[in-house]
C-alpha cells in the first residue's frame, strides 16, 4: 500500500478518489442548505438528524474530516512534485501554452477554498462541537426544545457583509477549482475515453452551479434578514 502512494499514478488515483467524495458532499450539502431557503422547517429537521444521528457524527464526519486534509495534502504534494518536473523541463515545455489557466493556479484556488473551510469551521463547526461534546449541552440541538437553532445560527451568520464577501468570493474559487478538478479526477482513473467532452459539459455544469446554489443561499439570507 504504501508503495502504491509512492507512485505518481497512485497518489493521482488517491486524491480523484477523495475529490470525488467531496464533490458528492458538496452536492448533499447544498441540497440541505437550499433547504434553508424554501423551508426553514425541515431544514431544521434535517439538520438536526444529521446533527444528532450517531452514524453520521461519529462515522461519516470523520471521514469527511480526513478526505478534506488528504485531499488539500496529497493536492499540495502532486503541485510541488510538478513544479520541480517543470523545471526541469520547461525548455522544452511551454506549461503556459500547454495547460489551461485552471490548471496552472489549482494550487491558489486550493488555498483560498482551504482558507474559506477553516472560516467555516470557525463559523458553524467548532461551536457545535463546543456545544455538544464540551458543555455537553444537547438541548439547543433539539426541535421542540426552546433554542432550536440550525436555521437561526445559520441565518445569523450572513448578516455581516464582510463575510458574506468572503463566501461569495470562496465558492467563486472553488468554481474554478471544480472546473479543471471535476474532469482532472476522471482522467485521474481512466474514465474520459472516449467520452471526454461529455465529461467536460458535466463538469461545467456542475463547476456552475453547485457554487452559485451555495452563493444563492448566502445572499438570500443576507438581503432577508
Amino acid at each position: 500500500m504504501s508503495g502504491f502512494f509512492k507512485s505518481s499514478i497512485g497518489r493521482k488515483v488517491a486524491m480523484a478518489l477523495s475529490a470525488f467524495f467531496l464533490m458528492f458532499f458538496l452536492l448533499q450539502h447544498l441540497a440541505i442548505n437550499v433547504l434553508s431557503v424554501f423551508s426553514p422547517d425541515t431544514f431544521n429537521e434535517v439538520s438536526h438528524f444529521m446533527g444528532t444521528n450517531p452514524v453520521v457524527q461519529f462515522a461519516l464526519q470523520p471521514v469527511l474530516i480526513f478526505a478534506v486534509v488528504f485531499h488539500f495534502v496529497m493536492g499540495f504534494i502532486l503541485e510541488l512534485r510538478n513544479r520541480k518536473a517543470q523545471g526541469v523541463s520547461y525548455a522544452k515545455n511551454n506549461g503556459a501554452a500547454n495547460s489551461s489557466w485552471m490548471s496552472r493556479n489549482m494550487i491558489w484556488s486550493g488555498i483560498t477554498i482551504l482558507a474559506f473551510i477553516v472560516l467555516h469551521f470557525i463559523d458553524f463547526w467548532f461551536p457545535e462541537i463546543n456545544t455538544k461534546y464540551i458543555q455537553g449541552d444537547w438541548s439547543g440541538m433539539m426541535e421542540g426544545v426552546e433554542g432550536f437553532r440550525y436555521y437561526e445560527e445559520l441565518v445569523h451568520k450572513f448578516v455581516n457583509p464582510i463575510r458574506v464577501v468572503a463566501y461569495v468570493v470562496a465558492f467563486v474559487f472553488l468554481g474554478l477549482h471544480l472546473a479543471h478538478g471535476f474532469t482532472s479526477a476522471f482522467q485521474s482513473m481512466g474514465g474520459t475515453a472516449g467520452r471526454k467532452k461529455t465529461l467536460q459539459t458535466i463538469g461545467k455544469v456542475y463547476s456552475i452551479l453547485v457554487p452559485a446554489g451555495f452563493i444563492f443561499v448566502a445572499l438570500y439570507h443576507y438581503l432577508n434578514h
